[in-house]
């Protein structure tokens, strides 16, 4: 038996279940799970919300503010050293989305010599079984801290994971778990990590190990976050201006269109691909100096290197004319060389539209802006319906983008059918878009209204419903648990 002697107390429910079910190992169904634990050794525990995107999304790598919630679902993970140098991790619920339930691993496969391994070859070693491959999310933790710390592990870990943050809605499961992961294994080995830097390291995580080019707000909110607060994130590279306190009249929700969401898709990627290549056509237009490799660097002293920057005034008055609506990926490589970006690459056998991707960000930063802003204000039906218009054109923006989906467009529709007279003001895409959730701005006691849109859409569409409501602190504000075996 298992009981917390330090850290935080189990008074978060799924910190007891979480705690209970590790009492249970013994006859718990998946058979992997029974074994895992020496049952006279210690356990690390550490949990990390989900994240509800109430605006900003995709802008964020551009350098766009972002604000967002954590989720009451998170991913919990325990931890237990091994005197051998093996990883060995257990996902519980592995069933529900197809995947092994378990993974191992000698922590050698990570070593050549005295050195950690390149990120390209941990991309290839978990990309040979697809089933497997969501242990890149947690082994890589070790992987990122051998390269960037450097840590040297001389013992190995058995952790075992439990999530009621669903896959591929669109409420950033992966960062929970990135997040939980890497919490649980810097306070196992006795690595001091900020928020900050936990939230940086896991971005490479999944930028390098796992190969999604996602922006940083998903692992800052995981890490950072605390509940029922926004938290303001300048994606700059990532600096935090605090948390915007949610007036009591107002209330965010998530409502899941049902359709998955993958950050590491064609059309998220694309999308980058087309910004970026619009901040280096402006680069050029700007005359701002340019040194040639891949990626290219900019010398910019006039937007910092972030497209965001631009504004809508300068975008629309100097270059949004200029800039084609599509162009090829080989015209573009042919002039331009490369972009900016370090994460994505241009395919010259692919198209890309330009115009589009690249004013979303810039209008984006100054709608995120605004919002922030009113939210410091009064609540009043004025303010209220703007911050709601604020989130139907951020929802417009992905749409042109190509990033929308028949059932996040349908569940904005009916969120605008209901209009402010049942207390529901506004409703957009969140994420990476293409499928997911949809985040609802509503008054104060508008549970009824939600459940109803909720209804109508899973009456329309066969899709189950599914409402996220509520928050809960990030993995900072939780620390970690010490659990003892009695």
């Amino acid at each position: 038996m298992y009981r917390i002697v330090s850290g935080c107390p189990d008074d978060l429910a799924d910190v007891k279940l979480f705690v209970e079910t590790l009492n249970g190992l013994a006859d718990h169904p998946t058979p992997q799970a029974r074994t895992l634990f020496d049952p006279q050794a210690d356990l690390v525990v550490a949990r990390a919300p989900g994240r509800l995107d109430v605006m900003g999304g995709i802008a964020d790598y551009s350098g766009s503010l972002v604000l967002e919630m954590p989720t009451a679902e998170a991913t919990l993970v325990a931890l237990q050293k091994d005197a051998a140098r093996v990883v060995r991790i257990v996902s519980l619920g592995a069933d529900r989305n197809d995947r092994a339930p378990s993974f191992e691993m000698p922590l050698s496969d990570f070593e050549r010599g005295d050195a950690p391994i390149e990120y390209a070859e941990a991309r290839a070693y978990f990309r040979q079984d697809p089933k497997r491959q969501w242990a890149a999310y947690v082994a890589g933790t070790l992987l990122v801290l051998m390269r960037e710390r450097p840590v040297r592990f001389d013992r190995g870990v058995r952790m075992l994971i439990s999530s009621n943050v669903p896959e591929g809605a669109g409420v950033s499961s992966s960062a929970a778990l990135e997040v939980a992961a890497m919490q649980a294994v810097a306070a196992a080995f006795g690595v001091a990590l900020d928020p900050p830097e936990t939230a940086l390291l896991c971005q490479k995580v999944e930028n390098l190990v796992v190969g999604a080019p996602c922006g940083v707000m998903d692992q800052m909110t995981a890490a950072c976050g605390l509940a029922d607060r926004l938290l303001a994130l300048l994606c700059q590279p990532a600096r935090l201006e605090g948390m915007v306190g949610v007036p009591d009249e107002v209330r965010f929700w998530g409502v899941d269109s049902g359709l998955r969401h993958c950050v590491a898709g064609a059309d998220y990627g694309s999308v980058r691909v087309g910004a970026f290549m619009g901040y280096r056509m402006i680069a050029d237009l700007a005359g701002l100096p340019v040194e040639p490799g891949e990626p290219v660097q900019i010398d910019d002293e006039i937007w910092g290197g972030y497209l965001a920057n631009v504004g809508p005034d300068r975008f629309e008055k100097e270059f949004a004319d200029e800039l084609p609506e599509r162009i090829s990926g080989r015209a573009f490589l042919d002039r331009y060389g490369a972009t900016s970006d370090p994460v994505t690459r241009v395919q010259p056998d692919r198209e890309y539209a330009v115009r589009v991707p690249t004013a979303h960000p810039i209008y984006e930063h100054a709608r995120v802006q605004r919002f922030a802003e009113m939210l410091a204000g009064p609540t009043d039906e004025a303010h209220l319906v703007e911050l709601g218009e604020l989130m139907y054109a951020s929802h417009a923006s992905y749409s042109a983008c190509g990033l929308g989906s028949e059932g996040t467009d349908l569940l904005v529709e009916l969120v605008r059918q209901a209009h402010p007279k049942e207390g529901l003001y506004g409703a957009k895409i969140t994420g990476g878009g293409s499928g997911g959730t949809v985040a609802v701005l509503t008054r104060r006691r508008a549970d009824q209204a939600v459940q109803a849109v909720a209804e109508r859409y899973a009456r329309q569409t066969g899709r189950p419903k599914r409402i996220f409501a509520g928050s809960s602190l990030g993995a900072a504000a939780f620390g970690h648990s010490v659990l003892q075996a009695t």
